[in-house]
C-alpha cells in the first residue's frame, strides 16, 4: 500500500465516505424467504431511505431481481412493536402486511397484471408470521388486536394465535397467554406448532413450544405442551418434511438443536456445543437452520461472536462445516439444493447469497450497498477480550483507517465507544458505513459486546439480570481503559455512543463515571421509572428482569437512572430523538437536555419529526451523522466554528 500523502491529526481526515453515502448506500436487508412456483426463487425485504424507509419485497427470479411491492405499499408490521414476518411466500402466490392499515394482501407473483387483493380488515388488527393451511384455504398467524380493554380502565394489545381466512373471516385458535409467535404447520396439515409465554418474561428467559392437533373443522384439540418453561426459551420450532418437530432450546446453557422424537415423544440433543444455533426473538420470521432433506439439516451457528455455516446429520449428529466467506451469517434459508443467506464480513457489507450444493463458491444475488470503498479505506476489526470487574468481556476494535492520511508521529487516536442497544442484542463484524465514516475520519471504534449480550452462551446473557445499568457500563469502561493500557486511544478524548438501551449505558457511564470525555444518546433510556410507565406491552415489564420487579425496583431506578442525577453529568452531550419513538417517549431525551442546559453544560438536542425508534429517512440520517461528527470536533477543538454548524450547541458561543 502506498505511503500516505497527507498528515493531519485524528478525527480530521478527509473522508471519501460521506454522511450521504452512508445513508443512501446501505440498503437494510432483511426477512429472507425462498420458494416461488418451482421452489428456485429467493424473496427478501429492501428499505428504502429515499422513500421515508418504504419496506419492499423483491425477488430473485432466474438472473434478475425483481420488485414486487411498488410504492405506495410497504411490507412492515408492528406486532410487538418491533415486527417481523411480514409476508410469506407460498408456491406462485405471496401474503404480506401493509403498514399504512394493517391490512393483509395476497399477490399473484407471476402474473404482471395482477394487483394486491386484501383479505383482512386491517385497522386494530395486526398481523405477524403466517402459515398457508392450504386445505382449508387460509392463512394462521399472530394477530395482535389493539385498543381493547384489558379489565383494569387500560387498553393493552391482545395477541393470540388467529386464522385468517381467504373470505376474511378471523378465527382465534389459541388464547390466553400475553405473547405467541411462530405458528407452523406440519407437512401434512393435521398438526400445529406454536411458542407462548408470559409476563413478566422476555422470550429470551422462558417459552413454552406447544403442539394440537387441527380438527376437521379447522379448531385445535387440547394443547400438548412439548418444551420449554419459565426458565427455558425456545427459539425457531421447525417440521422436518418427514413431520419431525425441531426447535432450538437454550436448556444446555447454549442455544443448540433438538427435535421431538415420533416414537416416544422424547426431546434428543442433535449436536450438543457450547455455540448459539439462536438469537433473541426481538422480530418474527427468523431462521437460522432449515432442511436439505429429512436427514440433513443446514445450521449457522455462533462461536465467540462469529457465525459457522455447516451441515448437521441429525443420526450422526455430526457437523461439517461449509466454507463461505463470511463471519456473520444474520439469517438462513434452506431449498433442496441451495441455501440462501444473508450475510457479512468486515470486508463484505450485508449481502444476499447463494451456495449450491453441487457446485463450489458463492453466488452474490444482491447487496446492501453497490459502491464500496477501496479496501485500503476499510478499518478491518480486531476481536478483543479483556478483563472486566473479575470475568472476561469481548468486543470488536477498528483502529482508524485511510490510505490518504495519518497522523502525526506520537498522537493517540480519539476513540467512539459503542454500546449496543437491546440490550439483550448482539454487534457483529459485518462492514458497516456507518463505522467506517468515523474510522476514515481518524477515530477509533470499540463495539462492545457487554455482558448481556447475545452470542456467548445463557449465563453470559444472564449477567445483566438485575444489573442493568452496572455490568454493561463497567464492560464499557473496562473495553476503553484496556486500548489506553495497549496504547491504542487517547485517554483525554474518549468517546461513548448508543442508541436505545445503549443509550441508557451511555447516560450512565457518562453520570456515574469520569472516563469519558464526550457522549452521544441515540434515543436512549434516562428514566427507568418512565420506561415502564411509557414503553409498549412487549417491554412493559422488561425492567422486572433488568432491574428488579416491583416494589424492590423503585429504589433501584432512582439510584440508575441519570435523569435523577444531572448534578454528576459534567460531560457535553448530544442527543437525537424520534418524534414518534413509542418504545422511548421523547420526554425521556428532552427532559436530559433542559437539565443539561439548565446546569450550563455544552448540550445539542436535534428532535426528528416522523421518525420513531430507529433512523429510517435518509435525509434524517445525514443529519444526524453530521451533527455528531460536527460535535465531536467542536468539543475537542478540532473545528473553528466558522463554518455553518449544522446542529446548534448550548452553553457554547457560535
Amino acid at each position: 500500500m502506498p505511503a500516505p500523502t497527507t498528515i493531519a491529526p485524528y478525527g480530521t481526515w478527509p473522508s471519501p465516505i460521506t454522511a450521504a453515502r452512508v445513508a443512501a448506500g446501505a440498503t437494510p436487508m432483511s426477512s429472507l424467504q425462498v420458494g416461488g412456483a418451482d421452489g428456485n426463487d429467493i424473496f427478501w425485504l429492501a428499505g428504502r431511505a429515499a422513500e421515508a424507509g418504504r419496506n419492499t419485497l423483491l425477488r430473485h427470479h432466474g438472473a434478475e431481481n425483481q420488485e414486487l411491492t411498488p410504492a405506495p405499499f410497504n411490507v412492515r408490521t408492528r406486532v410487538h412493536e418491533y415486527g417481523g414476518g411480514a409476508y410469506l411466500v407460498a408456491g406462485d402466490t405471496v401474503y404480506f402486511s401493509h403498514f399504512a392499515n394493517n391490512r393483509l394482501y395476497r399477490l399473484a407473483i407471476d402474473d404482471d397484471a395482477a394487483a394486491p387483493v386484501a383479505l383482512s380488515q386491517g385497522g386494530a388488527h395486526r398481523f405477524a408470521d403466517f402459515v398457508l393451511d392450504r386445505a382449508r384455504q387460509r392463512l394462521i398467524g399472530v394477530r395482535e388486536l389493539h385498543g381493547e380493554d384489558d379489565g383494569s380502565g387500560h387498553t393493552q394489545p391482545v395477541n393470540t394465535v388467529t386464522a385468517v381466512g381467504f373470505d376474511g373471516a378471523e378465527t382465534v385458535l389459541v388464547a390466553g397467554a400475553d405473547f405467541y409467535s411462530s405458528p407452523r404447520l406440519a407437512p401434512d396439515g393435521r398438526t400445529l406448532a406454536w411458542l407462548s409465554w408470559d409476563h413478566p418474561r422476555m422470550p429470551w428467559q422462558g417459552t413454552t413450544l406447544w403442539r394440537a392437533a387441527v380438527q376437521d373443522d379447522g379448531t385445535l384439540a387440547t394443547p400438548v405442551q412439548v418444551a420449554g418453561g419459565d426458565h427455558e426459551s425456545i427459539c425457531q420450532p421447525e417440521w422436518s418434511p418427514d413431520g419431525v418437530l425441531h426447535f432450538v432450546s437454550d436448556r444446555s446453557g447454549w442455544w443448540n438443536l433438538y427435535r421431538q422424537r415420533t416414537d416416544d415423544h422424547h426431546i434428543e440433543a442433535l449436536c450438543p456445543m457450547e455455540a448459539e444455533f439462536a438469537g433473541p426473538h426481538w422480530t418474527f420470521g427468523n431462521s437460522l437452520y432449515g432442511f436439505r432433506s429429512a436427514g440433513e439439516i443446514i445450521c449457522t451457528y455462533i462461536d465467540k461472536g462469529v457465525s459457522r455455516l455447516a451441515r448437521l446429520l441429525p443420526a450422526s449428529g455430526k457437523l461439517e462445516a461449509i466454507a463461505n466467506p463470511y463471519e456473520e451469517i444474520r439469517e438462513l434459508r434452506v431449498a433442496p439444493g441451495y441455501v440462501a443467506m444473508l450475510a457479512g464480513s468486515p470486508t463484505i457489507a450485508l449481502e444476499l447469497a447463494r451456495i449450491d450444493f453441487t457446485e463450489e463458491g458463492v453466488e452474490i444475488l444482491a447487496q446492501s450497498i453497490d459502491d464500496l470503498p477501496a479496501e485500503a479505506d476499510l478499518s478491518v476489526p480486531l476481536n478483543l477480550e479483556f478483563a472486566s470487574n473479575g470475568r472476561t468481556a469481548y468486543a470488536f476494535f477498528y483502529p482508524p483507517r485511510n490510505a490518504q492520511v495519518a497522523a502525526p508521529d506520537g498522537e493517540k487516536p480519539p476513540v467512539i465507544v459503542i454500546s449496543h442497544g437491546g440490550p439483550t442484542g448482539m454487534t457483529v463484524s459485518t462492514l458497516k458505513l456507518a463505522t467506517q465514516f468515523w474510522t476514515s475520519r481518524g477515530f477509533g471504534v470499540l463495539d462492545v459486546n457487554y455482558g448481556g449480550s447475545t452470542g456467548f452462551g445463557r449465563a453470559y446473557r444472564d449477567l445483566l439480570r438485575g444489573q442493568w445499568g452496572i455490568v454493561d457500563v463497567e464492560d464499557c469502561v473496562a473495553g476503553a481503559r484496556a486500548l489506553v493500557a495497549r496504547g491504542l486511544a487517547d485517554p483525554e478524548r474518549l468517546i461513548i455512543r448508543g442508541g436505545s438501551a445503549g443509550g441508557l449505558t451511555t447516560l450512565c457511564a457518562l453520570t456515574f463515571h469520569d472516563v469519558f470525555q464526550l457522549g452521544a444518546s441515540y434515543y436512549g433510556v434516562s428514566d427507568l421509572k418512565g420506561l415502564d410507565q411509557d414503553s409498549h406491552k412487549f417491554e412493559s415489564h422488561y425492567n422486572a428482569y433488568l432491574i428488579a420487579p416491583q416494589p424492590q425496583a423503585e429504589a433501584l431506578y432512582q439510584a440508575r437512572s441519570p435523569i435523577h442525577h444531572t448534578d454528576r453529568l459534567t460531560r457535553p452531550m448530544i442527543f437525537f430523538q424520534g418524534l414518534d419513538d413509542k418504545v422511548v417517549p421523547p420526554q425521556q431525551s428532552e427532559t436530559m437536555v433542559a437539565a443539561l442546559r439548565a446546569r450550563g453544560v455544552p448540550v445539542a438536542y436535534v428532535p426528528l419529526e416522523g421518525e420513531g425508534h430507529g433512523f429510517r429517512k435518509g435525509e434524517n440520517i445525514v443529519r444526524t451523522l453530521e451533527a455528531e461528527l460536527y460535535f465531536y470536533q467542536r468539543m475537542f477543538g478540532l473545528h473553528d466554528g466558522a463554518a455553518p454548524a449544522p446542529v446548534h450547541i448550548d452553553n457554547v458561543p457560535d
